[in-house]
C-alpha cells in the first residue's frame, strides 16, 4: 500500500505478479492507497516502467485501504512507514504481527525460514513468520525502510523509486520462489 496507490503500490503488486506467476494460486495480490481517489489510473509513468518489463498495468485503478482489506491479508507491505501505521491503525491486532513496509520485509525475509516447506500457502506463511520473528532483533535495522512518493518529483526521482521498488520485490520473490 501506499499514499495515492497509484505509483508505488500498484507497481510493487504489479512487478511480484509478474515474477510470482505460479504462486498467484495461493498468494493473492492486490494494492490500496491510505488517501486513495477511489478509480485514479496508475501513473503514466508506472505504467510504462511496467510495460518496458513485460508486466501489463491496463485497467489499473486506485481503490482506498479498508479494514476488511487488512483483516483479509496475510501480509500488508507498505511503501514507508506512515503506510504500515496506518494498517495497524485500522486494525491493531491483526495486523501487528503482519504489516511492514515494503524494504523492512525485503530485508527480513529468509528463504531458510521455509526450507523443505513444499506447499505453497504453507511456505509462505513460514517466510512471514520468520521475517516477524526478525524484526526487533539487535542489529536487524541497517537502513531506510520507507520510500519516498515520487508524486510531483524530477523525472530522475520518479525513476529511481521505481528502480528501487524492482529491486526490493526482487529480493521478496527471490525468497518465496525459493524451495
Amino acid at each position: 500500500m501506499c499514499t495515492g496507490n497509484i505509483y508505488r503500490s500498484p507497481l510493487a503488486e504489479h512487478l511480484l505478479k509478474q515474477r510470482l506467476p505460479g504462486a498467484q494460486q495461493v498468494i493473492h495480490l492486490s494494492s490500496a492507497g491510505t488517501l486513495a481517489a477511489v478509480g485514479m489510473p496508475m501513473a503514466a509513468t508506472a505504467g510504462a516502467f511496467l510495460l518496458k518489463r513485460g508486466a501489463d498495468p491496463s485497467g489499473t485503478r486506485a481503490r482506498r485501504l479498508t479494514r476488511e482489506l487488512v483483516e483479509q491479508s496475510d501480509l500488508v507491505l507498505g511503501a514507508a512507514t506512515e503506510h504500515r501505521e496506518a494498517a495497524v491503525q485500522l486494525s491493531p491486532v491483526w495486523s501487528l504481527t503482519r504489516a511492514f513496509t515494503l524494504c523492512e520485509f525485503a530485508r527480513l525475509v529468509r528463504a531458510e525460514d521455509a526450507t523443505g516447506v513444499v506447499d505453497p500457502a504453507e511456505r509462505f506463511a513460514a517466510l512471514v513468520q520468520g521475517a516477524v520473528a526478525r524484526r526487533g532483533a539487535a542489529g536487524a535495522h541497517t537502513g531506510d525502510d520507507d520510500i519516498d512518493d515520487p508524486v510531483g518529483t524530477h523525472p530522475r526521482k520518479v525513476r529511481a523509486c521505481l528502480v528501487r521498488i524492482e529491486g526490493v520485490v526482487e529480493r521478496i520473490a527471490a525468497a518465496v520462489r525459493t524451495g
